[in-house]
């Protein structure tokens, strides 16, 4: 399934697109280059599962916990990671394994302790700044 987000305005709806198409996926891989906006989509897909505080991006703390009406939600960035077993060091399995959802940016940095299931979402943008591509893919 490929998205178009023309503008920042219809990225609430096309979040809860994003949730609607991952249907019972937890764990969501978030691909794209650096200011494509993983992050932002991230924060509105927050919004769309209740999440009520602040959403950021956990880059110096690699995951921030949050919580939504049904449980308890982390979101991933990875960039700063210098091996992937670095993952294993803040506990990236317990993590993948609680049934919580599971948002990660930088998924590449993880190497081989990717989940084996996982809603992968790949931003970018091409011609126009403003747009954004999405394109979700459901595997394994």
């Amino acid at each position: 399934m490929i998205k178009i987000v023309s503008s920042i305005e219809k990225l609430d709806e096309a979040a809860q697109e994003v949730l609607h198409y991952a249907g019972a996926y937890k764990t969501f891989l978030f691909f794209g280059d650096m200011g494509a906006g993983k992050t932002t989509l991230i924060k509105a897909i927050c919004k769309s599962l209740g999440v009520n505080s602040a959403v950021s991006s956990p880059t110096f703390s690699l995951v921030n916990e949050y919580e939504h009406p049904g449980g308890l939600l982390y979101h991933f960035d990875c960039y700063r990671l210098k091996t992937p077993t670095e993952a294993l060091d803040f506990g990236i399995e317990e993590y993948l394994s609680s049934d919580s959802y599971c948002f990660i940016e930088w998924p590449e940095k993880l190497g081989d302790f990717l989940p084996t299931t996982y809603l992968k979402v790949s931003i970018s943008h091409q011609e126009d700044p403003q747009k954004r591509y999405i394109q979700l893919e459901k595997i394994g």
